[in-house]
């Protein structure tokens, strides 16, 4: 099992306008976790500071899963998130690692 990090650029103003869309959003994280293909998810912070950045971690074959997750989620369509992206993320070590049970 390969492992997709899912990175998401937040508008400034995400956390003013979460609350519209958290309930959406977060059944859509609920989901793709009952499923197994979310692993973690969540917002990232500087002290002080508002979020900047999210972090979802997928488990998955390829990066089509993670890749629909931020086609699907109400904070991508409606401007909270400013950019995303997907990559492989080469888990070596830690009880989810692709190399776990080898």
């Amino acid at each position: 099992m390969k492992h997709w990090l899912l990175t998401y650029t937040l508008a400034p103003d995400y956390l003013e306008r979460r609350a519209a869309l958290r309930a959406e959003h977060l059944a859509l994280a609920q989901g793709a976790a009952e499923r197994g293909q979310l692993l973690l998810g969540g917002a990232t912070y500087e002290a002080g500071a508002a979020p900047a950045e999210a972090l979802l971690l997928f488990a998955g074959e390829d990066a089509s899963t993670a890749e629909a997750f931020a086609r699907s989620d109400p904070y991508v369509a409606q401007g909270l998130v400013t950019r995303w992206s997907v990559r492989e993320w080469a888990t070596v070590a830690g009880k989810w690692s692709a190399g776990a049970g080898s």
